[in-house]
């Protein structure tokens, strides 16, 4: 057999190596041992290769004959009758060790295991693979036709030399598979990889060298993935392959949040990168097919990206009976999570708006909350701002982590003509509920988010909507040749945005666990019928605001620090003026008074006398039910409480057994006050009042603008109070609340604008 070998590469040395090199070479080789799995037979054959070897490029003779041959082949194949001749007048020993044809030796059935190890330690993986797999496919096909004691000794020797030749081309497979991963070919390197592992548990063979083989396989399973279903659509197969090999992953792990070993490498945080940069190459179905099935292990992060895979699914194939499925998932996840805003879409989306507006005021996700109010700020409602949010948190954090929802645009109008649509809304319930008024604002029992069990990484965020600012980086292999500690990198996003995967789970201060309930379940039976007309899908079409084509994202997308630069700009310049204006009138009024006591002097008119009356005072004092008076200057501690003890007792009032709601409007403005009318209405549809006995005490007043027209008081209010229903006691209950108050002055006079729970008081 002719091995493509010459006897340079087999010591590792260049043409114009010296003696000294050569000597230096030959003893380095024979030190150099191969793995301890190879047997005494195959490292002797080794050996015979490399001293003869040796042998012919030490004798200057030899030397000087072999170099022509190896220079001819070399540098000129075209013109090899000089090396021809010079073949034939050479030794014997060095006729075996070249042709006019190629460079290479012949070896015996002995050095053929030699012959590939040093193949093998050259890098000639692929050679070793062509040369060593035929004696494996054939090792009893050429002999079989022999007989006699011939055959039998033959067939001795190969059964001696066959776990060598098995070991050599296995661990070929096993280093071509990580030279393949290294360049980033995964599945190529895969096919390597499982080749070798293959023909070693068909053999029963080198059961380490196995294990070694299948610890990289599990290494390299994220990236397949990721390459395979990284494939165009139409790869069925291959993209199917991918994704077994994610379930397969998953169940390793125990989910998405899974803590088991899968011997990927990975940590928690790792693998929910790798989900997220994963998302990217899924369709809307296969996520949601994918998700839904791994949040009932439970799973929080499979949860919420199943929910995100509903509301793409439903919006963009007109169903909205997913984006219903959708909110029925949120109300698990707002136990721990604050997912008003999601679910104040899932409501808009199922045309149950005055539920969407009332939940998006417990929202925290305050720029979401100033984009939706500014652009709302000529509208009764929030209705115009969230239909203009909605579309574009569809259209740029949603649809594209969808491969086939990424070009997609997103129109509300479009949505909500859809005869489908609007059949399924039509036949929806309302879902306006009745509630007595801290379970509109603050949930009851809410539990507390858990800091060292949460699911979610620290130090990051927990969304999608917050990990979509940027897309994830292609993924680098590690260019160490050291595979024993071989591991796949950091599966992280950008760097300008901090750690882009589910974070400690952030909680609400003020969430309704009721808002999202089944209407027949919360209402009597008899009263369903008298409950408030919702609005139709055509009534909200009519509010969405024209924004085609979708040129800009929101505000709250653009750079936040040159947002603030511009407006601390102007309000430095707007307050350098105001200064101007006052020192200016202040000199001039000096001066003006001073001229006209020098020049008119006056005399002071007497002292008039203080007239007191002991049966009246000396200023009016005003009634236990007046109303709080305008006030020009900042709002002080006492004011801000006359301001709540009446918001109180007007509450009383509408929500008591006459039922005054017109006097909400002269405490109450924007939101808070369409939100406790619609309280105080359904209250009175539904045949039910409230007696309150309440007390307020004051904690702080602060002043949020520059010119103080708005205000936040915060206070501690205990409130007692009994429902009545039909004319019938039913329940009390007592609370004890620190609750946030945010004033406006409008025309004179302060009025609330909203409310918040800071916390419960736990007495």
């Amino acid at each position: 057999m002719r091995i493509p070998l010459d006897y340079y590469r087999i010591l590792g040395l260049p043409l114009a190596a010296s003696e000294e090199q050569l000597r230096q070479a030959y003893s380095d080789r024979i030190v150099q041992l191969p793995r301890r799995e190879y047997s005494q037979a195959a490292i002797s054959s080794r050996k015979q290769l490399i001293e003869e070897a040796y042998v012919v490029l030490s004798d200057p003779k030899q030397r000087s004959t072999y170099d022509q041959l190896y220079l001819a082949h070399a540098y000129d194949p075209d013109n090899l009758a000089a090396a021809a001749v010079a073949l034939e007048n050479r030794p014997e020993s060095t006729k075996r060790g070249s042709d006019t044809q190629s460079l290479g030796i012949e070896i015996t059935q002995d050095e053929l295991v030699g012959a590939l190890l040093i193949l093998q330690e050259l890098g000639e993986y692929e050679l070793v693979l062509k040369l060593g797999r035929p004696y494996l496919v054939n090792k009893n096909g050429a002999t079989s036709a022999r007989k006699g004691n011939n055959l039998a000794d033959e067939e001795i020797h190969k059964s001696a030399e066959h776990p060598d030749v098995v070991l050599t081309v296995a661990l070929a497979c096993l280093e071509l598979g990580r030279e393949q991963w290294q360049q980033g070919h995964y599945e190529n390197a895969a096919i390597s990889l499982e080749t070798g592992q293959e023909l070693l548990v068909r053999e029963g063979l080198f059961a380490s060298v196995q294990a070694e083989i299948q610890a990289d396989l599990y290494k390299l399973r994220p990236y397949r993935i990721l390459e395979l279903l990284a494939l165009p659509q139409e790869k069925t197969a291959e993209r199917s392959q991918g994704l077994e090999l994610l379930q397969n992953l998953l169940e390793d792990r125990g989910g998405i949040d899974g803590t088991n070993n899968d011997d990927s490498g990975l940590n928690i945080d790792d693998f929910l990168r790798f989900i997220q940069q994963l998302r990217n190459h899924l369709t809307v179905a296969e996520q949601h097919k994918l998700f839904e099935a791994q949040s009932k292990r439970p799973s929080a992060v499979a949860t919420y990206l199943a929910v995100y895979a509903l509301i793409a699914r439903g919006f963009a194939q007109r169903q909205p009976a997913l984006i219903r499925q959708a909110r029925q998932m949120l109300i698990r996840l707002s136990k721990r999570q604050d997912v008003h805003l999601e679910q104040s879409l899932c409501a808009l989306l199922l045309g149950q708006t005055e539920e969407a507006t009332r939940v998006l005021e417990l929202s925290q996700e305050y720029e979401a909350l100033a984009f939706i109010r500014e652009k709302s700020q000529d509208s009764p409602d929030l209705l115009p701002g969230l239909c203009l949010y909605a579309e574009q948190w569809l259209q740029h954090e949603v649809f594209p982590h969808f491969r086939d929802l990424a070009n997609q645009q997103a129109f509300l109008k479009d949505y909500f003509a859809n005869q489908q649509v609007q059949a399924y809304l039509e036949a929806l319930p309302t879902d306006a509920e009745t509630t007595n008024e801290w379970a509109v604002i603050n949930p009851q029992n809410f539990p507390q988010p858990q800091t060292n069990n949460s699911p979610f990484p620290k130090n990051s965020t927990r969304t999608p909507r917050q990990f979509n600012h940027s897309r994830t980086p292609d993924l680098d292999l590690p260019e160490t040749p050291e595979y024993s500690n071989f591991s796949p990198p950091m599966w992280n996003s950008s760097g300008n945005v901090k750690s882009e995967v589910p974070a400690a789970e952030r909680t609400s201060r003020g969430t309704n666990q009721h808002l999202n309930g089944s209407a027949k379940s919360a209402i009597p039976a008899h009263n369903q019928k008298r409950r408030q007309r919702k609005p139709t899908p055509s009534a909200i079409r009519e509010r969405v605001p024209n924004n085609r084509p979708h040129s800009r994202r929101p505000r709250r997308r653009r750079t936040f620090a040159n947002t603030i630069e511009g407006k601390t700009r102007l309000v430095w310049r707007v307050f350098i003026s105001l200064v101007s204006l006052l020192v200016f009138w202040v000199l001039a009024t000096t001066t003006f008074g001073w001229l006209k006591n020098l020049f008119f002097p006056t005399r002071s008119a007497p002292a008039s006398q203080l007239f007191v009356q002991i049966n009246q005072p000396p200023i009016s004092i005003p009634g236990p039910n007046s109303k709080p008076q305008g006030l020009d200057g900042p709002l002080t501690d006492a004011a801000a409480e006359e301001i709540i003890r009446t918001w109180l007792s007007t509450k009383a009032e509408a929500l008591g057994p006459n039922h005054e709601i017109n006097n909400l409007e002269q405490i109450l403005t924007g939101s808070a006050l369409s939100q406790w009318r619609v309280i105080a209405q359904q209250a009175k549809s539904d045949n039910r009042y409230r007696k309150y006995d309440h007390s307020v005490k004051v904690e702080s007043v602060e002043k949020i603008d520059l010119f103080a027209d708005r205000a936040a008081v915060v206070a501690t209010v205990k409130e007692a109070t009994q429902l009545y229903e039909n004319g019938q006691y039913k329940n009390s209950s007592n609370e004890n609340l620190r609750v946030r108050y945010d004033l406006i002055r409008e025309r004179g006079k302060w009025r609330i604008q909203s409310t918040s729970v800071v916390n419960q008081i736990i007495r």
